[in-house]
């Protein structure tokens, strides 16, 4: 399904938030803009396709970097090579379908620990992970992630001597600030895409809908930048200057539009403040959860849902032989309760089995289609991540 955003009024009330997709057609709603999150596989409505810069600048982004930035003085070119050694491309299989989706990883230390967004790998049953500097290829697994904050940290196996990236401090990021934006834009892989723009605006909020279960999350203090971030930056590099990483890439504007001079306008970026998405990272390597930061593998039920009404989530799809299935439940039913809590809508489902893992032992209670009340135990598998 592609997804054509209509024109925009940016006094107007913002429209309900549209759906996010795993795979292809990743969609946000920012203060108003329609935005794609910037992952893999996404239809973007340019007019044409994602291009690659082989890390060296299009003339139309050097003109951007001219104009746009207001300082002549931001090399692009340097900026991506020192940027690249510590840049990974990241692809991952979804779910039980075998979709692929495509983003961008960030080397933490040289022995393979990776930060990238959290939807960039939700959902995944594989993830394999290869240096954008050197070739080699590697497997990955989860290591945690924070689903409302939308990151997550990888371990790659058999990983050593890696480069990791030069961060800076994004709490001194000012409006008018020139960057540059890196990563594996329309998931082509090789050398990063190199987009450089300025810093418009601090501390903005995104809602997203995911489709695929229902739930959403809102994230908040982005920095908002006009830089060409594409689809498949997911997780990439917002860097400054001097080539310090000051921010994660994590969604993008579909408001483009190519003016009589072939450039493009409209154009919004959004990237995680890399003090937030590190401090976050740090909690994860040092194993400790929360309500909001899930460790290890991932708890699967075996059942996609939506909202149903304000009155829990209702089953659309159950997994044959999963857990769900064996406890009984089937499509039309409606949750109402998970371990103990109620569950009132999708997105509290969602919530719920963020604080749970596989092995768990859990009661489910859930109305069948003729309104009566089922109550059993579901012994929860390891299943997609987030």
């Amino acid at each position: 399904m592609s997804y054509y955003p209509p024109q925009y009024d940016p006094w107007a009330p913002p429209p309900p938030p549209p759906r996010r997709r795993r795979g292809p057609g990743a969609v946000l709603s920012v203060l108003g803009l329609v935005v794609l999150l910037a992952l893999g596989f996404v239809a973007w409505d340019l007019g044409r396709a994602p291009s690659r810069t082989g890390g060296v600048a299009s003339p139309l982004e050097r003109t951007l970097n001219n104009e746009q930035t207001g300082d002549r003085t931001l090399d692009a070119d340097a900026v991506a090579a020192k940027v690249k050694p510590g840049l990974l491309d990241i692809y991952s299989t979804l779910g039980y379908s075998g979709q692929q989706a495509a983003g961008t990883g960030m080397v933490l230390t040289g022995d393979g620990e990776v930060l990238t967004n959290n939807h960039v790998v939700a959902g995944a049953t594989s993830i394999r992970v290869t240096d954008v500097d050197t070739g080699r290829s590697y497997r990955a697994e989860v290591v945690g992630y924070s689903r409302p904050a939308d990151v997550a940290v990888l371990k790659l196996h058999n990983a050593s001597g890696l480069d990791p990236v030069t961060t800076g401090d994004s709490a001194e990021v000012t409006v008018g600030d020139p960057v540059v934006g890196l990563g594996n834009a329309g998931g082509d892989g090789g050398e990063p895409s190199v987009s450089p723009g300025k810093v418009t605006a601090l501390h903005q909020s995104i809602t997203a809908t995911d489709e695929s279960t229902g739930s959403s999350e809102q994230l908040t203090g982005l920095i908002q930048v006009d830089a060409n971030i594409q689809s498949g930056d997911s997780g990439g590099a917002l860097a400054d200057s001097q080539g310090r990483v000051i921010g994660m890439n994590t969604a993008a504007s579909t408001g483009y539009q190519l003016g009589r001079d072939g450039r493009s306008a409209d154009v919004s970026g959004f990237a995680i403040p890399i003090d937030d998405a590190l401090q976050l990272a740090r909690q994860i390597e040092t194993g400790t959860g929360s309500a909001t930061v899930h460790i290890g593998p991932s708890a699967f039920i075996g059942v996609s849902v939506s909202d149903a009404g304000g009155s829990g989530a209702m089953v659309q799809q159950v997994v044959s032989g999963g857990p769900a299935d064996d406890a009984g439940l089937a499509a039309g039913d409606v949750i109402t309760g998970l371990n103990g809590r109620t569950i009132g809508s999708a997105t509290d489902l969602t919530a719920t089995m963020d604080t749970l893992h596989p092995g768990d032992h859990v009661p489910v209670t859930w109305l069948d289609q003729s309104g009566q009340q089922h109550t059993t135990s579901a012994a929860l598998v390891e299943g997609p991540v987030g």
